[in-house]
């Protein structure tokens, strides 16, 4: 990786710096680490060939944000590395930007493979995730970058609506009781919500909700939340 930046993107510390710990003898400059995504901008706005290693289902991170990233620094390289997630929320993230996608699980031998497949220009997906796919008769090589659209996510006036009633602090038995719906089927919609934004918490569609403009931040009314 010859004059290449590598940032490592992950809320959680101990990840970042194992993942640094495997990757330092592959780069020749300094590895930067950025636990969310306005540490992430801050870092990555002033370099040139740019390698992202992310989670972007990780606590401060979401796909709207690769697209975001993708936009304004369009030669910029994303490896995901990400706990289990479902093959649509990947084939979602590729659209994205994301060029190589591993799964937390994997060996380090494995991340070490994805890292120099990808730095070559080269797709790379772990086993697990290849099979998963495939399992759902989606072939990760016919898989590409779709396009800068910056909104690729597709909500249903439903999931929209639950979105704005979550980020404004409701509990699913809160909403239920005002859409006239089950607390059972609110919970699916929001668990539909988070694969979708490929986000793993309330917060991740709380900053989704704000991004769009579908609530403002001094909206929130902070309830105590059993979501």
């Amino acid at each position: 990786m010859q004059n290449s930046n590598l940032i490592i993107a992950d809320s959680s510390e101990l990840i970042v710096k194992g993942l640094r710990s495997i990757l330092e003898p592959f780069v020749k400059n300094e590895i930067l680490l950025a636990v969310n995504f306005i540490e992430l901008k801050e870092k990555i706005k002033n370099l040139k060939n740019v390698f992202l290693v992310i989670d972007y289902t990780s606590q401060g991170f979401s796909l709207e944000e690769l697209v975001e990233l993708k936009n304004n620094y369009p030669k910029t390289l994303m490896m995901a590395v990400t706990p289990y997630t479902n093959a649509q929320t990947i084939v979602q993230a590729i659209r994205a930007g994301i060029e190589s996608h591993i799964k937390k699980e994997c060996s380090v031998d494995e991340i070490k493979e994805a890292f120099n497949a990808t730095v070559n220009g080269n797709k790379f997906f772990c086993d697990d995730i290849v099979k998963q796919m495939r399992k759902e008769n989606i072939n990760p090589d016919k898989v590409f970058f779709k396009s800068l659209d910056p909104d690729p996510v597709q909500l249903s006036e439903r999931e929209l609506q639950i979105i704005q009633y979550i980020a404004e602090g409701y509990t699913n038995s809160q909403i239920a009781a005002i859409i006239y719906l089950s607390n059972h089927t609110v919970n699916t919609h929001r668990k539909n919500i988070m694969k979708k934004l490929g986000v793993n918490n309330t917060a991740g569609i709380v900053m989704y909700a704000v991004k769009t403009q579908m609530v403002s931040p001094n909206q929130f009314s902070f309830k105590k939340s059993n979501l």
